[in-house]
């Protein structure tokens, strides 16, 4: 069994009241690598001056998560099968909406993945349907989540 953690700092400014809602959401994520990560709300939830766009927020986060879990799955089996992949780029996107309790939540990741191939074999189209099948059945993220996570890949 494995075991991950990551600290997430906030710190509210002395100039900030707090009651009045009017805070800073801008905060740190610290992982144990050593890599500190600027974090704070969407824009589009709070928005700035009390967010902080050029931030990561959450939401971004669960998307990046899932693509980069699905991406390393899929560098292994692409390697297994024989083929070097040179270049890797998803523009995955996430969205939010309101579930049957009128809550919001994560309904749907897609992931776009294009794939750069090397020297030598390359796989056809059916094979590399399987490669991201085999990627995102074994991807730990989307295997933890309730999202409807689908590949477009082209």
């Amino acid at each position: 069994m494995s075991h991950y953690t990551a600290t997430v700092l906030w710190t509210r400014q002395p100039s900030e009241a707090f009651k009045d809602n009017r805070y800073s959401r801008a905060h740190v994520w610290s992982f144990d690598g050593g890599t500190t990560v600027p974090a704070s709300s969407a824009p589009s939830v709070v928005p700035a001056p009390l967010s902080k766009p050029d931030a990561v927020d959450p939401e971004e986060a669960f998307v990046a998560s899932l693509s980069s879990c699905h991406m390393l799955f899929f560098l292994f089996h692409a390697a297994k099968f024989g083929a070097v992949v040179d270049r890797y780029e998803d523009a995955a996107s996430g969205t939010l909406a309101k579930n049957e309790q009128g809550r919001q939540w994560m309904s749907q990741v897609v992931l776009n993945p294009k794939v750069t191939w090397g020297e030598g074999k390359v796989p056809s189209a059916a094979e590399l349907e399987a490669l991201h099948h085999k990627a995102h059945d074994e991807c730990y993220i989307a295997n933890s989540v309730k999202t409807e996570v689908t590949v477009s890949a082209g």
